[in-house]
């Protein structure tokens, strides 16, 4: 498959650079990448991690995953948004 141009309103090339995973280490489940993305690509789902808290419950978090990449645009709104650079995108 070739890559992917597209073109700015100005007339400026563009290429689109779509999300390929999210690092679950570094992510901390804020939801901006999901409220920015207006094409239903994230989930969030439960992460969980060994131990328990200083309550002796299981701990666990939530975090995002990639869950529709196919719908992706390549704009990464996602990852600008993203204050902890957790996304990994790729030209196509």
């Amino acid at each position: 498959m070739s890559q992917i141009i597209g073109y700015t309103k100005g007339g400026k090339e563009w290429t689109p650079k779509f999300i390929e995973t999210i690092d679950i280490e570094k992510c901390i489940g804020c939801g901006r990448c999901y409220k920015v993305c207006s094409r239903n690509v994230f989930m969030l789902i439960e992460k969980p991690f060994e131990g328990e808290d200083e309550f002796g419950d299981d701990m666990g978090n939530k975090v995002m995953s990639v869950a529709h990449p196919e719908d992706c645009i390549g704009c990464e709104a996602c990852s600008k948004i993203c204050t902890k650079k957790c996304h990994l995108h790729i030209e196509a």
